[in-house]
């Protein structure tokens, strides 16, 4: 056993431990001169002989400590929060209780940033107080003797020893050592350690074994293959049984992992991407879509409006006319809209995206059939937080426009971007207020052998094409990708998605899906 262990010790390791048989006082600093090793390789062989319990190893950190240009400056002038206490005792003797803060700015010739800091300095010291914008003296603020306190004497002390060990320090100065380490622009620290070595009892067996101090070979070089010089190398033994460190390689994030899935099986089928902003207008978010003004979705309570830009700029005036119109008796349609009075001031307000269905009439606005267009992006709605719902989402949207486009090419749309996906998914009747036919996609899990809806689906009702000037059929779909990507993680709750336990993202396989049925 022992010597197995002497044959896998590293020649740094060796020599450190030739060294130690000589002198067990002797420095890092010495050893790395007598073996000719950079100072590094000796603490590193010293950490690999501690952790085999071959040696102990005794470390002692110390802080040499003096002034930068900004403490010795401070020595002469004093400290922000000493002169603006000086020029307000000035004040005092002046019969002047109070000052304002350019007064004092300009009489003790600190800065706008010195003085912001200081006032909680000196307040924290219970020397002044601040009412109405102006700083007038405690009773303890007017007694103050500057030169006897502590944080003067410190630095005057530190300033006359030029420099000092931090175990050098009079105990009298903690506090005060204390209270300036957040103060790291007045000093300038080096960091010295001092290292004590102790052979263990392995470490004497070892010696009195032997080791033989020799180059060896970790590594070849194709010119050794080539002469077959490599046969009369020493090699260094290894443990091929010891336990090897866990490895954690970056990864994506399994949500971009599966957005960047998605995106991909759309692109493949013959899609074209859109991106559009999170901030919408009402008209774009919810008119354009048929969508009532008075409808439930849009309440304060379900929507997000935001104050600033305060109004939307709507697109050509007719486009608007004819969204007016659809809603309020159907236009030529055939429908009766919602039969009431439109007001375009609330198509104007702005709204963070509910969806990303407003992206695609967008789109149809600015593109003629045939085509193909889905999209991927955040949505934000007022969801009261739980382990499956947020404030802020993914949604995957697409359309299909074409002479030909069916409720039965969507539903073959569909089936083959879920299974491409790994999912076996069906279908059931929903509603939706744009959509007629409209479907809820559901896909099933086999670990809860049951079925999961995963998005909405219908065609474009006529109400929302007429404006738009498309004559086709427009089929549409739109799914939540975080219920996807938790499904695919086998995980419960939603919020594990946002959250930085790297604990568990460590453990997540670095493939491209996570999980597939």
């Amino acid at each position: 056993m022992l010597d197995k262990i002497i044959n896998e010790l590293h020649l740094y390791e060796k020599k450190l431990l030739k060294e130690l048989s000589k002198n067990t006082e002797i420095t890092p600093e010495e050893i790395a001169k007598n073996e000719n090793m950079p100072l590094k390789a000796v603490t590193s062989a010293a950490g690999m002989l501690s952790s085999k319990d071959i040696i102990t190893v005794d470390k002692k950190s110390t802080d040499q400590i003096k002034l930068s240009e900004e403490g010795k400056d401070y020595v002469n002038q004093g400290l922000p929060e000493h002169r603006i206490l000086k020029a307000l005792q000035e004040f005092s003797e002046q019969e002047k209780d109070e000052a304002t803060i350019d007064e004092i700015i300009e009489k003790s010739g600190v800065t706008k940033q010195q003085m912001n800091f200081s006032i909680g300095v000196m307040m924290r010291h219970r020397w002044v107080r601040m009412k109405d914008g102006k700083l007038s003296l405690t009773e303890e603020g007017k007694t103050t003797n500057i030169e006897e306190l502590p944080q003067v004497k410190f630095l005057k002390f530190i300033n006359e020893a030029k420099e000092v060990a931090s175990d050098k320090i009079p105990g009298e100065y903690d506090k005060v050592r204390q209270e300036f380490k957040k103060r790291k622009e007045l000093f300038d620290i080096k960091t010295s350690q001092e290292f004590n070595f102790k052979l263990n009892d392995l470490g004497k067996q070892i010696l009195d074994k032997g080791v033989t101090i020799q180059e060896e070979a970790t590594q070849l070089t194709h010119e050794q293959l080539k002469t077959g010089s490599w046969k009369n190398l020493h090699y260094r033994g290894y443990d091929i049984n010891a336990s090897a460190p866990n490895t954690f390689p970056g990864k994506i994030h399994p949500l971009q992992q599966t957005i960047e899935e998605i995106r991909s099986i759309f692109i493949d089928m013959g899609f074209d991407e859109a991106k559009g902003t999170i901030l919408e207008s009402a008209f774009w978010n919810f008119d354009m879509l048929f969508q009532p003004q008075d409808h439930a979705a849009r309440e304060m309570q379900d929507t997000f409006y935001v104050n600033n830009p305060p109004i939307a700029d709507l697109p050509n005036q007719e486009l608007v006319e004819k969204t007016k119109i659809e809603h309020e008796c159907g236009g030529n349609t055939g429908s009766t809209g919602w039969q009431y009075k439109w007001d375009v001031e609330i198509a104007k307000q702005m709204v963070l995206r509910t969806h990303t269905t407003g992206l695609s009439v967008r789109y149809l606005s600015e593109h003629q059939p045939p085509l193909k267009m889905f999209s991927v992006g955040r949505v934000f709605r007022r969801e009261t937080l739980d382990y499956k719902h947020l404030p802020e989402f993914h949604q995957v949207e697409g359309i299909v426009a074409g002479e030909d486009m069916s409720f039965k090419n969507l539903l073959g749309i569909l089936k083959e971007f879920y299974r491409k996906l790994g999912f076996k998914v069906r279908f059931r009747p929903a509603y939706f207020p744009y959509t007629y036919l409209s479907v809820e996609s559901e896909i099933y899990v086999p670990e809860k052998k049951s079925w999961m809806e995963l998005g909405g689906s219908g065609m474009f009702r006529p109400e929302v094409l007429e404006p738009l000037g498309i004559k086709t059929q427009v089929a549409a779909f739109g799914l939540g990708i975080e219920r996807l990507a938790m499904m695919r993680c086998n995980v419960e709750d939603i919020r594990m998605l946002y959250q930085s336990d790297i604990g568990w993202l460590r453990k997540l396989p670095v493939t491209k899906n996570v999980k597939s049925f």
